[in-house]
């Protein structure tokens, strides 16, 4: 992957990472966070934040409120998807409102995605129990 990202960004990453959304926070502390590979948030790709990344399988996970669902937000997400794409990254979209009425589920397709790409748990790093 291209190493080049916008360093003037990092400060805004941080600041998202202290005040991520409360589905954020969920996924995070009560699932990602314990996964036994490393997974970053609110990690700066290029000119773009994402809200997870598991770089070992060049997995992104984004978790959209309503203005995704916005003819503006679908753009934007349309671009930065193909934008990541193209660095071989694949991006998964989840609804806010599916992490709140189905965490379970939601959980369980990350584990699939991440555990069905032949990753073998590793802990280190931020994502380590």
């Amino acid at each position: 992957m291209n190493d080049t990202y916008n360093k003037k960004l990092i400060p805004n990453a941080k600041t998202l990472r202290k005040n991520m959304t409360k589905e954020e926070r969920h996924l995070w502390y009560d699932f990602l966070k314990e996964l036994p590979i490393m997974v970053h948030r609110q990690k700066v790709i290029g000119p773009y934040i994402v809200d997870f990344y598991i770089a070992s399988i060049k997995l992104v996970i984004e978790l959209d409120g309503s203005q995704h669902y916005e003819n503006e937000g679908q753009y934007t997400d349309y671009k930065r998807d193909a934008y990541l794409n193209s660095l071989g990254i694949t991006v998964q979209r989840y609804a806010n409102s599916d992490v709140n009425r189905c965490f379970d589920a939601v959980c369980q397709d990350i584990w699939n995605k991440v555990f069905a790409s032949g990753e073998k748990p590793s802990p280190r790093g931020e994502g380590a129990p």
